[in-house]
This record gives structure tokens, C-alpha cells and sequence, in this order.
């Protein structure tokens, strides 16, 4: 498996069984040392039986607990190095930051978590999803609340390049979108947590008309991401007061970048006349000195 372990556990750990849970637990707690931990060592600190060790490792994706040890490893050699870049740590928003250190807590993180998105990125189904976009299908982005600003991002980018994509932040409309949905419909949800029930709601209706849905979510294992027929990641952690909580947004629009300029690549011949055409139809709108005209 191809991933972050830690973020993989912060994903799952609310449905792993209690022992699984107490071995996520100690993993969590100090990590540097289970690179060095046997399974019985594990085991031991945990509480478990070594079975229960085998049984983490594989609900995370693993053959085993050595291939888990591997890429921990891996992993915290990358995160060292981002320590030593950043000088950071865990990126918690302090009463006591200065201006000029909340900004690089920030910025250090959703640099951070566009990286891991474009690292752990499903490319097959990328492509899947700009094939059938660029072939002329129409396109309905559902979201909301800060989900539904990826939605919209997707909608403007897309009718940019002269494609037809549909979004609304009215539940009820979006509904509406689900229902007239047919074979030729491409329907892209976003929700970090994968649990929005009335994103949910809404895919399970485009799904019953045969529509190709394609979920952009933080949680494979979600009910949005087992609704959908492919699933595009989001890795970033939402926790409290933490410059990493707002990331969630930034992997998000990346992974609207992403589809949207794979998909003016496979357009590529039509693209300089429709953005042309976009230009020129909002050029009146700017006065000479680039400000916009104010409206009357």
C-alpha cells in the first residue's frame, strides 16, 4: 500500500475493533519507536494478542506488520525532513503566535497537504474521470457547506473551457441535478469526512440513473466513497486549532486542478478558441488600469 500510516489510522481508527484500537492507539502515541517494535514487542505494549497486531496492519492496507513498519519509516524520514524545513512541528495554532509564525504554519501545511494529495492521488481514476469529462459528458458537482466551494471551483473551471457543469449549494437543487442525471452524466461529490448525508443522498440518486459518480473524500472506507463508482482522495487531517485543519480545503481544489487540466489536455485543440472567447467576453467588464467597472 501507498500511503501515510498516520493519516491512514486518524481515518479508520472510530471503526477498528477494540484490540485493533489499542494497537492504533500505541502506534499513534510513538510512532518513532514501532519502526523498531517486533510484532510480540507490539503486542505486549498494547495488550493484544499478536493476531490483533496482523489484523491492524492488514485493515490499513498491509500484507503484514513488517510492510507497515516499512512505510512508517518511510514516512517519518519525510516528516523529519519537513521538521527540519519548516521548523513547525505539529502545526498548532497558539494564543502566542506572532503573525509572521501563524502564516508559515499555515502555509507550511496545506503546502504539505497538497504534496500528500498529489502523492496518494488514484491516477486511473483521474484519468477515468477526465476521459469521460473531455468526451462531452455532462458534469454535476455536489458539496456543502466548505465542500461546496470545491463544487463551484470545479463548475467555473470547467464552463471556462466551454463544458457543461452543473452545481448549486441548495440541497434541494442539487437533488433536482441528481434526478435528471442519465448514462451521459459525470457526477463529482466532495465531502472531507465522507459522511455528509445530503451529498450521500444525492449520489445515491444520480447512481439510480446510471450516472458515472466519482467521490472526493479523505475516507476510502466512507459512505460516500462505497456510494461512488470511483474514489479520488483527500488526505489532510481535520483536527482543532490546527493550521492542518484548514487543509482540507487545499487538497480539495488541487484535486479540481488536477481533473480540470488533464481534462484541457485532452481538449487541447479546443481549448485556445474557448478561452479566447471567455476572455474577450469579460474584457468590458475591466477598466484600462486592470480595476474592475462597478456596476451601476
Amino acid at each position: 500500500m501507498d500511503g501515510d500510516v498516520i493519516e491512514a489510522i486518524h481515518t479508520v481508527i472510530a471503526r477498528l475493533r477494540p484490540a485493533e484500537a489499542a494497537v492504533a492507539t500505541v502506534v499513534l502515541r510513538d510512532p518513532d519507536s514501532v519502526v523498531d517494535t517486533t510484532v510480540v514487542e507490539l503486542a505486549e505494549r498494547a495488550g493484544v494478542s499478536q493476531a490483533s497486531v496482523v489484523r491492524f496492519a492488514k485493515t490499513l492496507g498491509y500484507t503484514g506488520f513488517p510492510a507497515l513498519r516499512l512505510q512508517l519509516a518511510q514516512e517519518l524520514s519525510r516528516h523529519a525532513a519537513d521538521l527540519e524545513r519548516s521548523d513547525i512541528a505539529e502545526g498548532r495554532l497558539n494564543p502566542s503566535d506572532s503573525l509572521a509564525d501563524m502564516v508559515s504554519k499555515v502555509a507550511f501545511h496545506e503546502a504539505r497537504t497538497i504534496e500528500q494529495t498529489a502523492r496518494l492521488l488514484d491516477l486511473e481514476a483521474l484519468e477515468q474521470t477526465a476521459q469521460r469529462i473531455s468526451a462531452g459528458a455532462r458534469v454535476v458537482a455536489f458539496g456543502v457547506g466548505a465542500s461546496a466551494l470545491a463544487a463551484s471551483d470545479l463548475a467555473q473551471k470547467l464552463q471556462r473551457i466551454g463544458l457543461n457543469c452543473l452545481t448549486s449549494p441548495d440541497i434541494h437543487m442539487q437533488l433536482v441535478h441528481a434526478a435528471l442525471a442519465d448514462e451521459h452524466t459525470v457526477v463529482v461529490a466532495f465531502s472531507f469526512s465522507g459522511g455528509t448525508r445530503d451529498v450521500v443522498h444525492a449520489v445515491e440518486v444520480a447512481t439510480r440513473t446510471g450516472a458515472l459518480t466519482v467521490a472526493v473524500t479523505g475516507d476510502g472506507e466512507s459512505a460516500l466513497a462505497g456510494a461512488c463508482d470511483l474514489f479520488l482522495r483527500t488526505p489532510a487531517r481535520e483536527t482543532t486549532l490546527r493550521a492542518a485543519a484548514l487543509a482540507s480545503r487545499m487538497a480539495q481544489l488541487a484535486v479540481v486542478d488536477f481533473l480540470f487540466l488533464r481534462v484541457g489536455q485532452l481538449r487541447f485543440d479546443n481549448l485556445d478558441a474557448a478561452l479566447d472567447a471567455t476572455r474577450d467576453a469579460v474584457r468590458p467588464q475591466h477598466l484600462p488600469d486592470g480595476t474592475q467597472r462597478s456596476p451601476r
